[in-house]
């Protein structure tokens, strides 16, 4: 094939836009090029990501990405290759103020009506769970068993090697640097090879989106934050086989990784940057918050060969960016998942696919989502956000 030309241009070959990519080849758009600007695809915020799947949202539309998703992951192997491993133990959220817990009590009944299992516990209930846990303050806990998390590694580099074996190509080393356009349509994506003529430019740069949107003359509200991955030397004290647990009003999350236990809290007060490195002075208040509710956490060794950062692309809503550009009806995003993006990729590419196939996404409605809310409406924030 030339490749100077392509039917669509993927700008990002993380989790999202390798989904994207498969799902426009699993319907027969296989001249598409990939372009990845890092030396090795999935090396970026997919790699780096606490790799959490759930289904425990505020807002219908994100369970629904999520029950899609989720369904898919579990056929994965079977349906595109590679491995997605998703262990579904459960999350676990702890709630310890009235006004929260009403609203989690509502967002349990929404996901139940949508056919989720999320189950609404007292306290005592959590012990059964995760002995030793402190819940002398907590008012209740939501479970949902068919939560967990997933390889996204496995993921995404499944989705890529199906896709090019159906005839997609993965450039990389390639960023993009401009995206042309002649009135309302982008001709172009020009790269330091030259340039790539195409119908389709889909931005699925992650962390990098507004970048993007920004070679195209767009606005695109996505900026990177950071976010520290901590992880203990091997602890017998916390099961194996404990949920993904999050004490919902510190921030606090842990989970297994095999023996170890992994954990985190976001600090809220970081810029956004693109720092990765690990911050080890935060270390010092995510230890003090999760041994509160967590006290044998205490005796745990910490791992520093084992911690790392990434990077979160967040949105003023923390909603994803999905669909057309008005601007640009040419032009699709695929970004701004505000740490989601792992959980929503499977549905993503499906939905994009649908965009530049179909007319528009139609197997689930994404017009909330799509970037004009910016400018039109008042934003309605997914509250489940950690």
């Amino acid at each position: 094939m030339n490749e100077k030309t392509a039917t669509a241009v993927v700008i990002g070959a993380g989790i999202v836009g390798a989904s994207v990519a498969y799902h426009l080849a699993a319907r027969g758009c296989t001249d598409t090029i990939i372009l990845e600007k890092a030396t090795t695809e999935v090396t970026g915020s997919t790699a780096r990501s606490a790799a959490g799947v759930r289904h425990q949202f505020a807002s219908e539309v994100n369970v629904r990405l999520s029950i899609y998703s989720i369904e898919r992951l579990k056929h994965f192997t079977e349906e595109v290759g590679g491995h997605a491993d998703l262990k579904q133990v459960g999350y676990l959220l702890l709630v310890n103020d009235a006004e929260t817990w009403a609203a989690y009590e509502r967002n349990a009944a929404l996901q139940r009506s949508l056919g989720v299992r999320t189950q609404t516990l007292a306290p005592k209930q959590v012990l059964d769970i995760i002995p030793r846990t402190r819940v002398d303050d907590l008012i209740g806990a939501t479970f949902c068993p068919d939560d967990g998390y997933c390889d996204p590694y496995g993921i995404a580099t499944g989705y890529l090697a199906r896709t090019r074996e159906l005839g997609a190509r993965l450039k990389r080393s390639t960023p993009a640097v401009a995206i042309h356009r002649s009135g309302e349509r982008v001709t172009a994506v020009e790269t330091p090879d030259g340039l790539i003529n195409c119908e389709w430019v889909i931005n699925a740069a992650g962390p990098w989106a507004g970048q993007v949107g920004a070679l195209a003359d767009l606005d695109i509200p996505v900026n990177p934050y950071r976010r520290c991955v901590y992880m203990t030397e091997p602890f017998a004290l916390i099961p194996t086989d404990i949920p993904l647990t999050i004490d919902v009003g510190s921030g606090f999350y842990m989970r297994k990784e095999k023996h170890r236990v992994l954990f985190g809290l976001s600090n809220e007060n970081e810029p956004p940057g693109e720092n990765l490195s690990v911050d080890w002075e935060w270390l010092h208040i995510v230890i003090e918050t999760g041994v509160v509710r967590f006290p044998v956490l205490e005796q745990a060794g910490l791992a520093h060969k084992n911690c790392w950062a990434g990077l979160y692309e967040i949105t003023p809503d923390h909603m994803p960016i999905l669909g057309r550009h008005p601007e640009l009806p040419n032009y699709l995003d695929a970004s701004g998942f505000s740490g989601h993006g792992v959980m929503h990729a499977p549905a993503t590419g499906m939905l994009i696919a649908e965009e530049i196939l179909d007319g528009r996404a139609h197997t689930i409605n994404i017009d909330e989502l799509r970037v004009t809310r910016f400018r039109d409406q008042a934003l309605k924030p997914e509250a489940n956000v950690f």
